[in-house]
């Protein structure tokens, strides 16, 4: 299983084929939302006893060691076995199964550091003064200018987004917090 759109799936796709699997999924949209993997989830289902689920890396699969538990769990429920390409990890045998579990583990691990050092970043790059997302579209003077046009209805809201260069539903929300500080 591939995630993201940015990763090259022919390298997975590579190790898959040499591997001798006979089907391979793999999904451009991001693991986080578990819902968001319709092809995974399609796969989990049509899987039966004496198949098995081949994985690059066990991080493919799930996006957290309890997530990577359940489905191993499930599929262990249904006779399918699991096996990871990168660290030999077949489920069918005892040592396996523990690899599994060592491997899940890591790979958490190592998730949480990423993340740690995200946000140690981001609180650093806060705290040195620099704005942290995306460029605002509109100039405060646009949205004041935009307001007095509103005001006066000299133009539609399309056609103040349109002089802007933006969406109105873009206008609108520029314009949403103005209008609470006004009142």
């Amino acid at each position: 299983m591939a995630s993201t759109s940015g990763q090259e799936h022919r390298l997975q796709h590579d190790a898959l084929n040499a591997a001798g699997c006979d089907c391979i999924a793999s999904e451009a949209e991001s693991g986080a939302d578990e819902n968001a993997r319709p092809r995974l989830q399609r796969l989990l289902a049509n899987l039966s006893g004496d198949d098995t689920l081949v994985v690059r890396r066990l991080d493919r699969l799930a996006q957290s060691v309890k997530e990577l538990i359940t489905v191993a769990n499930r599929l262990s429920e249904r006779k399918v076995c699991l096996r990871s390409l990168n660290g030999q990890i077949d489920t069918t045998t005892p040592q396996g199964r523990m690899m599994f579990h060592v491997f899940a583990l890591i790979a958490q691990f190592g998730r949480d550091l990423i993340a740690e050092r995200t946000r140690a970043g981001l609180e650093a790059a806060r705290a040195s003064g620099r704005i942290i997302g995306r460029r605002r579209l509109l100039a405060p003077a646009h949205i004041t200018q935009a307001q007095a046009w509103l005001t006066s209805t000299q133009v539609t809201q399309a056609q103040a987004a349109k002089a802007f260069g933006v969406s109105w539903p873009t206008l609108l929300r520029a314009l949403s917090p103005a209008k609470e500080l006004s009142e």
